[in-house]
């Protein structure tokens, strides 16, 4: 594993679902087409790895997101998704909107 950060920003994106969310992150973490696209997937995804080379070729994967839609705080999917990312080895970095 490289000792690398994969960036994904998405701010500017509007991300108002899950769904937006996956197809927000396909493309640029190279998941493949038979990704679950749930929370479960995602979390093996990113904590167990093995999933998509791209993430797998960096040692970090920092997701930038706008504080609002699905990450306004107050959305129940948007929480749980979070709650997946452990800060360290997975960030997910939500940005004040003005």
């Amino acid at each position: 594993m490289a000792d690398t950060k994969l960036l994904v920003d998405l701010r500017g994106r509007t991300i108002e679902t899950l769904d937006d969310f996956w197809d927000a992150v396909a493309e640029p973490c190279g998941l493949p087409a038979w990704f679950g696209r749930n929370l479960d997937a995602w979390s093996d995804t990113i904590q167990a790895r093995g999933i998509s080379d791209v993430i797998d070729s960096h040692e970090v994967l920092a997701v930038h997101v706008d504080q609002q839609g699905l990450f306004s705080g107050d959305q129940r999917d948007g929480q749980a998704l979070t709650r997946i990312f452990d800060g360290e080895q997975n960030l997910l970095v939500v940005h004040a909107t003005a």
